[in-house]
């Protein structure tokens, strides 16, 4: 049974930098669009970034534009999501996410959270002021 597993959460300071990491098993992760999302308190779920299963396209939330970064290594079954400049606004908890239904003749991004259908538990992120 495939599952995604999150890493790299955690309480940093404003300005401070994290590295989450999203670990994939089985073996198609590297047909998979993936997706970083987030979930603030009493808040909806927003996509943050996608990657496209080959990795050559990516999507950003205006919001995290020019902060954050999303790669893949499909070798290792990863994904990543460089926060930059992180913000007291940014503390939510963390999901990654796999679209494994994708048209294999689109360009392999999925940018509509209903394209996704496999979530890991998420991580938890606190920026303090």
């Amino acid at each position: 049974q495939v599952q995604l597993v999150e890493s790299g959460g955690g309480l940093v300071q404003a300005g401070s930098s994290l590295r989450l990491s999203c670990t994939a098993s089985g073996r198609h992760f590297h047909n998979y669009g993936m997706g970083w999302f987030r979930q603030a308190p009493g808040e909806g779920r927003e996509l943050l970034a996608a990657i496209s299963w080959h990795g050559g396209n990516t999507f950003y939330l205006d919001s995290v534009k020019g902060r954050f970064s999303i790669s893949r290594d499909n070798a290792k079954n990863i994904v990543n999501l460089q926060m930059n400049s992180l913000k007291p606004e940014d503390t939510a908890i963390y999901y990654c996410a796999a679209a494994r239904s994708l048209s294999p003749f689109g360009n392999g991004l999925a940018v509509n959270g209903n394209q996704y259908d496999l979530w890991g538990q998420g991580t938890q992120v606190t920026v303090s002021s």
